[in-house]
């Protein structure tokens, strides 16, 4: 059983665009060729790959899924393949897709692509940032091939390889009476105006920290936006836990906050280099996750967290 490229861009287009019609649009061809082809397909293999629905477009089944991931791969292969024999005896080149959890992003990644693009100049990377479930949604459905998260939830099929173990660490405004101790008891602080990073999972992560102490927290804020929590912090309105500490004290904007150690034992949590295990690596996207490892290993560049956030 054999599928022409052309089949398997068809096959994603639908799946990326969610009709037929759409499809042909953006592929510049017409609509009954996608049809056909999808068709074909359907009966080579015995199995639906969308479920039609009357005017409301397409939706892939399990088979379906699983088939646009693999053609995804497949895709991405031969455009790799096409470079390879475009520059024989070149280095490695090619684009790949990475994801990244929003805090590791704003906190590593600016140094790491600019690290990695020196290293492997033929390589294009194309960022995709998102929560914990986003991630994962990404990497199984084939959008993003290696990402840089967190290990919460992580279904069977993602392999993942561990870069660094991140403490958490307490954030309060520096002119705050607490940010002249070297650290901070939790239990201590725990009655004042906590504002929360409300994101799935995460929140789990830093409600349990308050269990460990046998404690809870009296939230005044939630936010996805790990800057405007920093800001609210830094302007007097609360404390906040956070593990990816930034590079500098000062806000967004420019307000300053303190990060200190928390006295209590707490568990880090782990930055993990994840990606489909059923899936070999492409050549670039191997390089990406052996740039990973040297970069948070004990000599590389995120070794340890930064100083700078913790300064008052």
């Amino acid at each position: 059983m054999q599928f022409s490229l052309r089949t398997l861009r068809y096959i994603v287009a639908i799946a990326d665009t969610g009709t037929v019609t759409k499809a042909a649009r953006q592929l510049n061809i017409s609509q009954p060729s996608i049809s056909a082809a999808l068709q074909t397909v359907e009966d080579n293999i015995g199995v639906r790959l969308f479920l039609r629905h009357h005017a409301r477009g397409v939706t892939p089944t399990v088979a379906g899924r699983r088939f646009v991931n693999e053609a995804r791969q497949l895709l991405k292969q031969a455009r790799d393949f096409e470079r390879s024999v475009e520059s024989l005896g070149s280095a490695i080149t090619g684009e790949i897709t990475v994801g990244c959890f929003l805090t590791l992003a704003t906190r590593y990644m600016p140094g790491l692509l600019s690290e990695f693009a020196r290293a492997m100049p033929g390589i294009t990377v194309r960022l995709e940032e998102g929560n914990q479930q986003e991630i994962v949604e990404g990497l199984m459905a084939g959008r993003m091939e290696i990402a840089l998260a967190y290990a919460y939830a992580l279904p069977g099929e993602i392999a993942s390889e561990k870069l660094t173990d991140l403490p958490p660490y307490l954030l309060v405004c520096s002119d705050h009476p607490a940010a002249a101790q070297s650290r901070i008891s939790l239990k201590s602080i725990a009655a004042e105006p906590f504002i929360l990073l409300d994101l799935p999972h995460s929140r789990d992560y830093f409600m349990n920290l308050f269990t460990t102490c046998g404690t809870l927290p009296h939230i005044v804020y939630r936010s996805k936006s790990y800057e405007l929590i920093r800001g609210l912090v830094g302007h007097g309105h609360g404390y906040t836990i956070h593990n990816a500490l930034p590079g500098t004290s000062i806000t967004y904007d420019g307000s300053r906050v303190t990060a200190r150690p928390i006295t209590e034992k707490m568990p880090a949590v782990q930055v993990m280099c994840l990606h489909l295990g059923r899936q070999t690596m492409r050549p670039a996207v191997r390089a990406f996750a052996d740039f990973l490892q040297s970069a948070f290993s004990q000599t590389g560049m995120f070794a340890t967290p930064a100083i700078e956030a913790r300064k008052p």
